[in-house]
């Protein structure tokens, strides 16, 4: 059996998008993991996309619920483009992932950000089947709004995740689906910014979102796609702090 990184690695010269007219992206992300201190970190990487080049994010939330998204491309080719009007800043840097084991990975920004984090990985029971059937199902399941809510609503109590939403709309108000195909949990990890170390991995008190795209309260590793409706997409462009990738 292919390891994760494997997997991965395929992800990143193979990945194709979804068919239709939306905004689509294809690859792999971390989609939320909250942190004991508050802070919550998530990664996302598309190698390919509908609307522009291969892109790496880092999402962030600090204790005092304000958000960030760090990306290497401009943001209104990237997560910013729908999730803008929630954050209170973005800004393009390097942003490195390092693979170093099987189910293992860091990722480094530089600058005045700052991060080191590293995750790894595990399969459960729960991931293994929810894999094989998500892997299994044609595209039009994953284009039924009906089938995604059902799916979000059974995915969360059975991977202790709290409540995961699988469509519904962004801040920017763009419709999003999201498809993952293969998933992990995070078995462990550990994360610093500017100095500060974020803590244990732990369910925030109160679960958080950004509209209606709610992070799992645990660790979720999935490789997939999403798709965006492109109905008002760039309207209101999220404030970008300027800062050159180095």
């Amino acid at each position: 059996m292919d390891s994760v990184r494997d997997l991965v690695a395929q992800a990143e010269i193979r990945s194709e998008l979804a068919p239709g007219a939306t905004e689509r992206f294809a690859g792999y992300a971390l989609m939320s993991l909250p942190f004991s201190s508050g802070y919550v970190l998530g990664l996302r990487r598309f190698p390919v996309t509908s609307i522009g080049p291969a892109y790496t994010s880092v999402w962030l939330r600090t204790p005092a619920e304000a958000w960030t998204i760090y990306t290497t491309v401009d943001a209104n080719v990237s997560c910013p483009r729908y999730f803008g009007r929630a954050l209170e800043s973005t800004s393009v840097h390097k942003i490195d992932v390092e693979w170093v084991g099987e189910r293992s990975f860091n990722v480094a920004i530089g600058d005045e950000v700052d991060l080191h984090w590293s995750v790894t990985l595990a399969a459960t029971p729960m991931t293994r089947i929810m894999s094989r059937v998500a892997s299994s199902l044609p595209d039009r399941f994953w284009e039924s709004e009906r089938f995604l809510s059902a799916l979000g609503a059974v995915a969360g109590p059975s991977l202790q995740a709290g409540r995961i939403g699988m469509t519904g709309k962004t801040p920017n108000r763009q419709l999003f689906k999201a498809s993952p195909r293969r998933m992990w949990i995070v078995e462990s990890s550990q994360a610093s910014i500017s100095g500060e170390d974020l803590g244990v991995i732990e369910p925030l008190p109160r679960q958080t979102r950004l509209g209606d795209f709610w992070m799992p309260q645990r660790g979720i590793f999935m490789i997939g796609g999403a798709t965006f409706d492109p109905l008002g997409a760039g309207d209101d462009p999220p404030t970008t702090k300027a800062t050159s990738p180095g």
